[in-house]
This record gives structure tokens, C-alpha cells and sequence, in this order.
């Protein structure tokens, strides 16, 4: 096995400790009292957001600038923080992020000069993007993917057609990415992304859903019906689009396919979410142990309890670890030939989930009443197990990996 963690330091730099301490301040003071409001709500918290833009936090030059910060560690420092204020508004606040890193990983500079300003606009007219990968009939397997792109030579155009599901910022984004099928017969590797400009006809909002957790980030259909976008709308161009189906058809690799590209470039941010959230659990679990009392004495004084907080902590800092490795690695170039980003977001996501429900256990009674906040934290948690990859397909990623088999 080969070691692709030389050089890794865990011990973050006074740059990245500084960020990560204004996004907690942030999170403290302005996200976490505002959280209960917004699950209710089931709404975009754009107050929020424009008071994340004000100190530039919701802005392009600070995911641009975090994006490309030397360790790899400032954006997932960052997000475990926002996720810690409350998941479904650090959401809403990274959401645009997902379509920023998938026209950041696939377009040409000249697109990304375009439609990345667009995305998030500015602190007088805040604007959202959206990634649209997953439909009705593909979520987890890409490669079912019907949305389809046609080209049109004689007017330099696109005419994409289809249903997107479980979109971020869904209809109401400004700028939308949406992977397409140019050749289904391709299946992942025929496929391509293609940027929507905003009040392009023909895209609409379905059904907005109603969810069981992260109820403050909006989540919804994109019915995209004869919609006409022009050429340069297509990631990367149409010579590179070309080039590639011409290997594929030849029987040659076509290197990695778009979707795949964007979601692996991510799944450590999404690992650092859940390790957020499980962290707030932990924390309130642990203070409460240490002010309630049964029996005479304080319930953190049993062993039953504290022990239980001990793996709470433990499993949190492995994943964290675990998350930081992944980020590095993939900043520095390194392969992850062991899906040691997969792995990240495997172990943070069900340590979320885990560490959620035990904060339940131990308020007890109190715990599953709205009184306290682990509730809609355990609620919170589940997304992280299912969203860009469930837990099966990481664990089927990394079967492949570590097996070097055709594992199905």
C-alpha cells in the first residue's frame, strides 16, 4: 500500500485558524439563535445570507480564496463550523458551493470568469447557483442519467430536456449546472455539464420538498423542458466534449466523467459538514451531563454516561482526521487510489447520525422534545448518509478500491 500522506500536518496555520475562528464567531452569534426559526420555516433564511454576505462570508472571493489555500484544510475548517451553528442554514450557505466546484473542476477559464460572479452576486443583490445531477430514476446510479442534450450545429446550440431531483437551491438559483446525456448509449461516460444563464425559458421549479431535516435549505424539482442555451454553455467546450466521446468510441479511457469529478472534489466538505453537526451534538450532550442531576449526583458522574461521551469525542476526532487527510490529498494532488475521500464521508456521516442519537439518549425524555436541539440535529443528521453518495455507494467505492475487484 502506498503512502500518499507525506507531509500531512494536522495542526492547522495561523491563516486557516483565523478563518476558522470568525466562522465560529459567525455561526455563535448569528447562525445557531436563528436555526430553530428557519426549521420551522422551512424556508431560505435570506437574512442570513445577506448577513453572511456583508462580512464576506457568503461571497465568491472567499470560497475562491479558501478553495485554493495552501493545506486544503481552510474550506472544511470552515464548514464544520457553519454546520456546527445549524445544518440546514450552513447549507443554505454553502449550497452554491456544489455548483461553483463543478463549473470550477470542468469549465474553461473564460466560463468560469463568467458564471462564478453570477452565482453569488454581491451583498446588494445576493444570488444562488444549484447543481442538478440526481433524477427520479438516478440518484446514486449516474449512469441512468435521462436528461438529454442535443446539439444543434446549425444555430451553435443546446436543447436539454428531463427532470432533476433533490436540487439545492432548486428553481430559485440563478445559475444552474445540470449534467446531461449527449450519448446514452455512453452511459456516465457520454455525459456532460452544461450551465443554464439565468431566466433561461424552458427551466422551471417542480415540486418543492417537504423534508425531515434541513428544512432551512431548499430543496426541489428542476423540469427542464426544450430549454435552448447557447454553445459555450457547455463545460470545458464542444472540442474537448468531442475528443472525449471520440476515445470512448474507440474503446479508449475517457478519464473521469464530470459528475464523478464534482462529487469526489466534495465529499470531503461534505464529511466536514457532518462532522459539524456531530460536534454540536456532542457538546450540548456533554454540558448537559454536567448540569443535570439524578439520584445526587450529576448524570456525566456515571460511567454508563461518560463513557459514552468518551466515544462520542473519539469517533468525532477520528473522523475529522479522517476528513482533513482527504482534504489534503486531494490540494496536493495526491492520488486517492484507497477512496480515502469516500472513506471521509463513510465515517463522518454515520458518526453524525451515531453521535446524534446518543445526545438524545442521554437527555432522554428531553431530548426528543423541541425544547432542546439535538432533536433536529438527529433530524438533521440523516441527510449526510444518503446526499451525493449514500453510505452503500461509498462503501461500494471503497470495496473497489481496497479489492482492486469489479465489486457490484
Amino acid at each position: 500500500m502506498t503512502d500518499n500522506t507525506t507531509g500531512f500536518n494536522p495542526e492547522l496555520s495561523d491563516d486557516v485558524r483565523e478563518v476558522r475562528d470568525w466562522a465560529r464567531e459567525f455561526a455563535r452569534d448569528v447562525i445557531r439563535p436563528a436555526g430553530a426559526e428557519w426549521d420551522e420555516r422551512e424556508e431560505t433564511p435570506w437574512p442570513v445570507l445577506q448577513e453572511a454576505a456583508k462580512i464576506g462570508l457568503y461571497s465568491l472571493d472567499f470560497f475562491a480564496t479558501q478553495w485554493f489555500e495552501e493545506s486544503g484544510l481552510g474550506l472544511p475548517a470552515t464548514f464544520e463550523e457553519l454546520f456546527w451553528g445549524d445544518a440546514g442554514i450552513g447549507l443554505s450557505i454553502v449550497g452554491t458551493g456544489l455548483a461553483a466546484a463543478s463549473l470550477a473542476s470542468n469549465g474553461t477559464p473564460e466560463q468560469m470568469g463568467e458564471w462564478l460572479p453570477q452565482m453569488f452576486g454581491s451583498v446588494d443583490d445576493i444570488k444562488l447557483g444549484a447543481f442538478c445531477a440526481s433524477e427520479p430514476d438516478a440518484g446514486s446510479d449516474v449512469g441512468s442519467i435521462r436528461t438529454r442534450a442535443v446539439y444543434d450545429e446549425a444555430s451553435d446550440e443546446w436543447e436539454l430536456n428531463g427532470v432533476k431531483t433533490w436540487v439545492t437551491n432548486g428553481g430559485i438559483a440563478n445559475v444552474h449546472v445540470v449534467v446531461a446525456s449527449v450519448d446514452p448509449s455512453l452511459g456516465t461516460r457520454g455525459q456532460a455539464s452544461f450551465v443554464i444563464p439565468p431566466g433561461t425559458p424552458g427551466l422551471s421549479q417542480g415540486q418543492k420538498f417537504k423534508k425531515h431535516g434541513i428544512r432551512a435549505s431548499h430543496t426541489a424539482e428542476v423540469v427542464l423542458d426544450h430549454v435552448r442555451i447557447p454553445g459555450s454553455c457547455l463545460l470545458g467546450g464542444k472540442d474537448k466534449l468531442d475528443a472525449r466521446l471520440a476515445r470512448v468510441r474507440s474503446g479508449a479511457k475517457s478519464g473521469e466523467q464530470a459528475a464523478m469529478r464534482t462529487f469526489e472534489s466534495t465529499r470531503p466538505l461534505v464529511a466536514a459538514m457532518a462532522v459539524g453537526l456531530a460536534r454540536a451534538s456532542f457538546e450540548y450532550a456533554r454540558d448537559y451531563a454536567g448540569e443535570r442531576e439524578q439520584f445526587g449526583r450529576k448524570i456525566g458522574e456515571n460511567q454508563a454516561v461518560a463513557f459514552l461521551l468518551a466515544d462520542m469525542a473519539t469517533r468525532i476526532d477520528a473522523a475529522r482526521l479522517m476528513t482533513w487527510r482527504a482534504a489534503w490529498m486531494a490540494r496536493h494532488g495526491r492520488p486517492l487510489d484507497h477512496a480515502e475521500g469516500s472513506m471521509s464521508k463513510l465515517v463522518a456521516s454515520e458518526t453524525a447520525v451515531w453521535v446524534s442519537e446518543q445526545a438524545i439518549q442521554i437527555l432522554g425524555g428531553a431530548g426528543y422534545t423541541r425544547e432542546h436541539p439535538v432533536e433536529r440535529f438527529h433530524r438533521d443528521s440523516k441527510i449526510f448518509t444518503i446526499f451525493e453518495g449514500t453510505s452503500e455507494i461509498q462503501r461500494l467505492i471503497i470495496g473497489r478500491a481496497v479489492t482492486g475487484l469489479p465489486v457490484r
